[in-house]
């Protein structure tokens, strides 16, 4: 099992900013989690990070060619507002999981409005760094469910 996990806009710097929101994990130490779980579930996870917009459309439109079979997807602010990854998302044929590490509907009221909401699985948000390992289990059992 293939799992493409989508990092967003700011998230090379996971650990530097804004602790109080985000901790001092890193986003190294983020994936090295991700990829010890997938290890236990039977998923080979590969992270990607950009802070280009046209960039993570590609590397979506790539996923798509490659077959993954789910998206774990933190977009950051991205989320709130960019309807171009919306649409590269849109293309996608397996389950995605939304992600975020604080709880978006407990923030600014811009940020209570995700764009992928309506062609996303699920979303998990609002518990840390374990956000991205419920996100990991979620898709994994999604891409379970859709082989019975």
């Amino acid at each position: 099992m293939k799992i493409l996990m989508l990092h967003g806009i700011n998230h090379n710097m996971f650990g530097k900013r804004d602790p109080a929101q985000y901790g001092t994990i890193t986003l190294d130490e983020i994936n090295a989690n991700l990829v010890t779980l997938g290890q236990q579930l039977g998923a080979e996870i590969e992270a990607f990070q950009t802070n280009h917009e046209g960039a993570m459309c590609e590397r979506i439109h790539k996923g798509f060619v490659d077959g993954v079979d789910a998206v774990l997807i933190n977009a950051g602010a991205w989320t709130h507002y960019s309807y171009g990854i919306r649409d590269a998302l849109a293309i996608l044929t397996c389950p995605i999981v939304e992600l975020h590490m604080s709880n978006i509907h407990a923030r600014e009221p811009f940020r209570h409005v995700s764009v992928f909401a309506e062609i996303v699985k699920g979303q998990i948000c609002g518990f840390g760094a374990d956000s991205y390992l419920l996100a990991l289990r979620a898709a994994v059992a999604a891409v379970g469910s859709a082989r019975k």
